[in-house]
Formats: C-alpha cells, sequence, structure tokens
C-alpha cells in the first residue's frame, strides 16, 4: 500500500491499495471519525463525490477510483472474470480490509451501487449501512419497454467492438460521448462545470481508457437482459443491512414508479425522493451527504462520560 498527501486539497491522502486479482485502486482518504467508502458511476471516476465528501469532514471518508477506472488499474483481462460485480466487489473488499476501517458506511451511485450490494451480499459482516441511487434491483422486465429502450441503447452499444474504434483514445469522441450523458441525465438546472467534464475526457482518453471503462457491460453486469430477468429472493434471503436509497425525481433512466418493489429485495430499508437528475452526489450532495452522516450514526455506540 503506497499513502502520499495530495497538494490539491490540503489533508487529503492518495493511496493505492495492494493488489486484488492483479489491480490496485486508487483512492483519497479525507477526515477522522467513523469510517465511509464513496464508490463512483459511469461515466465518471472517484471525482463525482467532491461535493459530498467537503461536507463529511466529521467521517473518515475513502473514495477509490474502481478498476478500470480513473487512476486504478486498467488490464485487457476477461472481463467475466475481472470486472464483474463480484470482482469489482473483491477490489472493495480488499480495500476495506487493507485499511482496517471498522464497519463503514458503502454508499453507492449508478454502477457503484450495485458493486456496493454486491460486497454487502458477499460480506455482510463488513458494512455497517449502504446508501444507494439507482440502478437497484426490482426493475424486472419494464426495462424492456420501448420507452426505456429508448434511453438504453448505450449498454448494447458499450458491448459492440465498434465503441473501441470509435471512441477509445480519442479524445474529441470521448468528450463528445461524455458530454451527450452528463447533459441528457442531469436534472434541469444541474450543469457539470467545464474542468471537470475536462478531467474526465482527461482520464477517459488514453488509449485503452475507455475500453476498460465499459468492461462492466461486456459482462454483462450492467446488461438489459440480467436486469429484466432479476427475480426477487425470498423473504429470509434478503439483504439485511440496513439501506437507506436516495431516488432521483428527474432521472430519464429510472422513473421514480420503478422504486416499488425495493422492500422485495431489502429487509431494512428507507427510500426517499430527491429533486434530482441521475447524478445525485453532484446535483445534491447535501442530501447525500445527510444519509451517509445519518447511516454513519446508526448503531454506534455511545460515549461513557
Amino acid at each position: 500500500m503506497e499513502i502520499r498527501l495530495s497538494s490539491l486539497s490540503h489533508g487529503r491522502q492518495v493511496g493505492r491499495t495492494s493488489a486484488i486479482d492483479g489491480f490496485r485502486l486508487t483512492y483519497d482518504r479525507v477526515g477522522v471519525g467513523a469510517p465511509a467508502v464513496l464508490l463512483h458511476g459511469w461515466p465518471s471516476d472517484r471525482t463525482e463525490y467532491r461535493e459530498v465528501v467537503a461536507l463529511l469532514d466529521m467521517l473518515d471518508v475513502v473514495v477509490p477510483d474502481l478498476r478500470g477506472f480513473g487512476e486504478s488499474d486498467k488490464h485487457a483481462e476477461d472481463a467475466a472474470t475481472f470486472y464483474s460485480a463480484d470482482a469489482q466487489a473483491r477490489g472493495v473488499i480488499g480495500l476495506i480490509e487493507e485499511l482496517r476501517l471498522d464497519r463503514p458506511v458503502l454508499g453507492g451511485h449508478d454502477i457503484g451501487s450495485r458493486i456496493a450490494v454486491a460486497v454487502a451480499r458477499l460480506r455482510p459482516d463488513l458494512i455497517r449501512g449502504l446508501v444507494l441511487t439507482p440502478p437497484l434491483p426490482g426493475i424486472g422486465a419494464r426495462i424492456l419497454s420501448s420507452e426505456a429502450q429508448q434511453q438504453f441503447w448505450y449498454v448494447s452499444f458499450n458491448q459492440l467492438g465498434l465503441a473501441d474504434e470509435l471512441i477509445d483514445g480519442n479524445p474529441d469522441a470521448v468528450r463528445a460521448f461524455l458530454r451527450h450523458f452528463w447533459s441528457h441525465w442531469s436534472g434541469p438546472g444541474f450543469t457539470l462545470a467545464d474542468d471537470h467534464l475536462d478531467h474526465l475526457v482527461s482520464v477517459y482518453s488514453p488509449p485503452g481508457a475507455f475500453t476498460a471503462s465499459v468492461a462492466w457491460y461486456r459482462v454483462g453486469a450492467g446488461g438489459v437482459a440480467r436486469i429484466a430477468a432479476e427475480r426477487a429472493p425470498a423473504p429470509n434471503r434478503r439483504l439485511a443491512v440496513p439501506t437507506a436509497v436516495l431516488w432521483p425525481t428527474d432521472d430519464v433512466l429510472f422513473p421514480r414508479s420503478w422504486a416499488d418493489r425495493l422492500p422485495h429485495y431489502f429487509a431494512d430499508i428507507e427510500v426517499h425522493f430527491v429533486d434530482a437528475g441521475h447524478f445525485v452526489p453532484l446535483e445534491s450532495p447535501r442530501r447525500f451527504a445527510d444519509a451517509v452522516i445519518d447511516a454513519a450514526g446508526r448503531n454506534q455506540p455511545r460515549s461513557a462520560y
């Protein structure tokens, strides 16, 4: 494990984990207190939590780039073995154990939510609570409707070699591709800052970076068929980790009506509707931060005086 202090933000540690499956994760670590780990979505990296982290100075916050993203390792390995939800979860579990985080809150956005659920399913003993945004279980065959498919075309596109030929290693194409999603998926009144888009273009543009970022879709982890085929577990097999869901009301991908089946998958869940588009951590950082703070305080031992 390597740790260095970043000159970009006072007191922020930038570290690199030991390798899990040959992948090392780069992470930011800020603050002291109860631990929290925040997992980003696509098409993004760990910087999507920058506004949330600024509101969590009372916590020990760790924000990694997932494998295949940002400054974390990107290897041209078999996607099914190394980029699935369970494979990504192994990397996060390794991070938690290596940093000796005591039952952190695990926050997730977009694919980060799917990975957070995988971590909680594999190692519920490691996690104090979950704070999640869509996608989440329970969508089912509704994703196959013609209206939904007008939004989810990118899932099939990301699985094509044509995507690599057109976009990978081409900064202009990367910028146009990312700008489409950040503008189309954002809620009214939110525009991604130019410097943030410039940063994302810089990390998605090197040869192989875009291809690594879509390995998630090529393994089927975010595939439409997989989502449509999900079946609710038996009631006694529901995920028991306390879970808070922040469901955006202006998300063109995941309408609020799709939150109706969440209790079939989670035994201890609260659902809060947030006035935001898809990118909740950047569009509504205070709501996300407050949910993490609430989860971190849950079942904490009281101090003796």
